[in-house]
């Protein structure tokens, strides 16, 4: 009876950390959000001059939008009861301001700024690059877990030990390379070297050796190629493994700062962080669109996050083996 209570407490003390992690975890999120549709603008028929509520002191928690739009309802139903179509009216067209004023900063991202062509260029950048790494990595992957020849841990090891290499330090060599080449300003000096990556290879390795050999030795006994045997029955069997590798690649590529802003000239070529960032420096973006924008780039990664999240676990955790 005391070990029950001892381990319900246990698991309740568990529960409690995890959900006061996932509450701090989700705040920068849920600020973005809230900010993007905070009100910049409200001035009622009492009030000398319009506030703002973005750089409100203390700041406010939740849009400001919400309660004052059902304020003026409520107001608006009152009136109309009343009669009142002075009142009436004043109310309807406060509604619609709050409304407008609430959605103002993404209006002004599609309509007056290109963020629609830098979402663009950031979506098929990321998904070229997502689905080239996931062949890539996945066949050095099944080679180096399911193939035996001489010097393959080695080569396995030589691979893995460029993960302690830092990014800045190939940074000059790249950009030599990829000008030598003429291919500065395009967006295949972005998709060229992401093409493939060290943690992917080691990912899908790992993943590989819990596959059964038998499954593989029945593919060929049945007439099956190298080729047909792994694109028919490796890749299906190493589904978790990819979904956890293609939302690491996803989510690198689509937040990638630093080369696209040194390799990119061109306004039109910009992937969103990039554009973003060239808003700030123009001094043309308020906070509130600031936010706008950073909510517009993290809704693609939050979409692919709940499409494969059942994989996600699986995939970091049934690769775990020992050769």
């Amino acid at each position: 009876m005391k070990k029950n209570s001892f381990n319900g407490l246990n698991k309740l003390i568990i529960y409690v950390l995890l959900t006061i992690f996932a509450v701090v975890s989700l705040l920068p999120l849920y600020w973005v959000f809230s900010t993007s549709l905070q009100l910049s603008s409200y001035q009622s028929k009492d009030m000398e001059r319009p506030i703002s509520y973005v750089d409100a002191n203390p700041p406010k928690m939740y849009p400001m939008g919400i309660p004052l739009y059902f304020e003026h309802w409520s107001g608006a139903r009152e009136a109309k009861k009343a009669d009142n179509i002075e009142d009436e009216t004043y109310h309807r067209e406060m509604m619609e301001h709050i409304v407008d004023n609430t959605f103002s900063s993404f209006k002004s991202l599609f309509q007056k700024h290109d963020i629609g062509k830098w979402f663009f260029n950031s979506l098929y950048i990321s998904v070229v690059v997502t689905f080239g790494i996931l062949l890539i990595d996945s066949m050095a992957g099944y080679v180096l877990a399911k193939k035996k020849f001489p010097g393959r841990n080695l080569i396995f090891w030589i691979i893995i030990s460029t993960m302690m290499i830092p990014g800045q330090v190939t940074l000059v060599p790249l950009f030599m390379m990829i000008r030598d080449l003429e291919l500065m300003d395009t967006h295949w000096a972005l998709i060229l070297p992401d093409l493939s990556m060290v943690f992917g290879v080691f990912l899908m390795r790992q993943f590989m050796y819990s596959i059964p050999d038998e499954l593989l030795e029945a593919a060929r006994m049945d007439g099956a190629s190298e080729w047909r045997t792994f694109w028919t029955v490796v890749l299906p069997l190493a589904k978790p493994g990819l979904a956890a590798l293609g939302i690491f690649t996803f989510m690198n590529v689509w937040n990638s700062f630093l080369w696209p802003i040194i390799v990119l000239n061109s306004a039109e070529l910009y992937t969103l962080p990039v554009g973003l960032k060239t808003l700030q420096d123009a001094n043309l973006a308020s906070f509130k669109l600031l936010m706008s924008g950073a909510a517009v780039a993290a809704i693609p990664m939050i979409i692919v996050f709940i499409l494969f999240q059942r994989y996600f676990v699986k995939g970091l955790t049934i690769g775990g083996v020992k050769e």
